[in-house]
């Protein structure tokens, strides 16, 4: 490992703490230099370095040994019928060797596999291929160079026998990217889907956000056992064959939606994860409720908006409200978490895309796209928080966002009440709104939230909309986004000949419950 202390580190220490779990280190020297016992210390849990250079870069080399196959926590590196695979998010690299564990420190990865060529013919990592070649014994190599930094928890490695669809994408700029999706043999013929949606994926990212693939190799890796839905490591995503594999002898409408829909979910994080990734475990929902609200709309766009939206509040309604509910409640950003993994929960996920949601509708389509690009152009390369997307938001539609933040530090579902009063003489409509919020495990008292509530009348004769003007606005409409901020507030509608139907919370425009 290539190092160099952090200029901007106010701790005085001279000693590095790497984390490291279930390792067996063998060799251990600084600048090429092996290092005497007494110049580190070992824990079940952390390697320190002593007294290693302050003002200028070193050189730390780290031999160590692990066992895969006995790996029953499938985290990190494991052996499973017969592959190996990896799994780092959340802290799984620390299982494979010592390192700066966490999603803040990012780092250029070059890896090299050597292997048996009958049992692993494929050795796949991150990046882009750099060489291959034999080796003595029937085994051979392979290295792998990803020129972007990421954290430890985007590195992965597969290694085994596979077989491989492969096909092209040119991207806008006209850069031919090689696409590859790995499989069992018996599983090839049924990952044609999932290679068009891979291209679906590309395509409307870079239409409707601008981003562009990075790498000139972009692979995907499903196996029936692989531990987890699906997971982003940079460049080599691996899935569980669920999330791939269709047919149409054997599949549904609704299998094929959601292949389409995950493998677009991890192709975005390419960018809201990879490229501009967490500084910290506590802003998870950055990455994951951003690309959310992505996959959500990438699968409206090519399927059904509507439906789409539909299905999605079905499952906030359903699993996040009643979370929300309960004795597991907790913020979009939560303050403190025992173990990791219990920490992907639908609240920071499905509410969290909510969130970005309600930013989407309070600054309109194009303000949303402002804010986007000077978010990625910001923070490219960096480790951020929530509060820096929101910041982008916020300084590209010069908007004051400061009561929005609330949402992302507040648990619980807030409860909207509405009245409204008809006021024929004047021709006015007045709607009344109140919010409130029950108490929460950990907070009991709830402050006022800002919640954008899309509005519009229609004709109480045909139903048809209606214009009007809202009382301080400017020019007449059918449909208005009520920003509601106050505990309780009234919003005053003119030129209304006859009392009309109201239509509040259109789209479901803020994760709220109706009274």
């Amino acid at each position: 490992m290539n190092l160099r202390r952090n200029p901007a580190s106010l701790s005085g220490s001279a000693n590095l703490m790497l984390h490291g779990e279930n390792l067996t280190l063998m060799r251990l020297s600084l600048n090429g230099e092996e290092l005497a016992p007494d110049a580190y210390q070992q824990t079940a849990e952390a390697l320190t370095v002593f007294e290693v250079p302050q003002q200028q870069n070193f050189v730390l080399t780290i031999e160590n040994t692990i066992n895969p196959k006995a790996n029953t926590a499938l985290e990190g590196l494991y052996l499973s019928n017969g592959l190996f695979c990896t799994q780092c998010e959340a802290e799984g690299f620390r299982k494979i060797t010592y390192f700066l564990d966490r999603p803040d420190v990012m780092a250029r990865f070059t890896t090299v596999l050597e292997a048996d060529k009958d049992s692993y013919p494929v050795l796949l990592s991150n990046g882009n291929k750099t060489g291959q070649g034999e080796l003595p014994g029937n085994r051979h190599w392979v290295s792998w160079e990803d020129p972007f930094n990421k954290p430890s928890y985007l590195f992965a490695l597969v290694a085994g026998r596979l077989e491989c669809l492969e096909d092209s994408f040119t991207t806008q700029s006209g850069r031919p990217i090689c696409l590859q999706i790995f499989v069992e043999a018996h599983d090839l013929d049924k990952c044609g889907h999932a290679m068009q949606s891979l291209k679906n994926a590309m395509r409307w990212d870079e239409e409707v956000y601008g981003r562009e693939y990075d790498l000139d190799l972009y692979m995907i890796v499903a196996v029936s056992y692989f531990n987890m839905g699906a997971m982003e490591n940079k460049g080599l995503n691996v899935f569980n064959t669920k999330f791939v594999l269709v047919r149409p002898d054997t599949a549904t409408d609704a299998d094929y939606e959601h292949v389409e829909g995950v493998i677009g979910h991890e192709y975005f994080h390419n960018w809201t994860g990879n490229r501009i990734t967490c500084r910290d475990w506590f802003q998870l929902s950055l990455k994951e409720g951003f690309t959310v609200f992505r996959d959500q709309e990438f699968t409206g766009d090519r399927t059904s908006k509507a439906v789409k939206r539909i299905e999605d509040v079905n499952l906030l309604r359903t699993r996040q409200f009643a979370e929300d509910a309960g004795p597991l409640a907790h913020p979009v950003r939560p303050d403190a978490y025992i173990e990791i993994n219990n920490f992907y929960t639908v609240t920071v996920y499905e509410k969290g895309a909510e969130v970005v949601r309600m930013l989407h509708t309070l600054v309109g389509p194009e303000g949303f796209r402002k804010g986007s690009d000077l978010y990625f152009s910001r923070h490219d390369g960096q480790a951020v928080t929530c509060d820096d997307f929101v910041k982008a938001m916020e300084d590209a539609n010069r908007i004051d966002l400061s009561q929005f933040r609330r949402w992302y530090s507040q648990a619980g579902t807030p409860s909207l009440t509405i009245t409204q009063y008809y006021d024929n003489s004047a021709r006015t409509l007045t709607l009344t709104m109140a919010q409130s919020c029950p108490p929460t495990p950990g907070q009991t008292v709830k402050e006022a939230l800002h919640i954008p509530v899309k509005t519009g009348l229609l004709s109480a004769t045909d139903g048809s909309p209606l214009n009007c003007r809202l009382r301080g606005g400017d020019q007449p409409q059918q449909e208005f986004v009520l920003e509601l901020r106050e505990p309780m507030q009234s919003f005053v509608f003119e030129g209304l000949e006859q009392a009309p139907i109201v239509s509040v919370l259109r789209s479901f425009s803020a994760p709220v419950k109706l009274n």
